[in-house]
């Protein structure tokens, strides 16, 4: 899957599961790690672990390659990481002290929803 689509995936999946806040960040010239980070918000801790949750069964289904995820047991941010793009679906306490957007500027920023 082209790194486009898979922003879209990520961002209908997280849609899919009321997540809040969408952005995604295009970091391709500043990470040689991923192209895309997608961050969003969860209402709780059960929120923000259910819509990570069906990332990774969604992807699962789409026969895509899952690098990793890390804080499903905790729940205030869980990283999903699926090699072209990176997710962090957070709570917004946790968003709020991190301000990943801020931290990875210039980049272009767009947000949906």
């Amino acid at each position: 899957m082209q790194t486009t689509a898979l922003v879209k995936f990520v961002v209908d999946k997280i849609e899919d599961m009321k997540g809040r806040d969408v952005a995604v960040l295009d970091v391709h010239q500043q990470s040689t790690i991923t192209d895309h980070m997608v961050v969003c918000s969860g209402n709780s801790k059960r929120h923000v672990q259910s819509i990570a949750q069906n990332i990774l069964n969604e992807a699962k289904l789409a026969h895509l390659t899952v690098i990793g995820s890390e804080g499903g047991d905790a729940g205030e941010w869980v990283l999903v990481d699926l090699g072209d793009v990176v997710i962090h679906v957070m709570q917004d306490e946790s968003r709020d002290f991190y301000q990943l957007e801020k931290l990875w500027k210039p980049q272009t920023e767009s947000r949906v929803g």
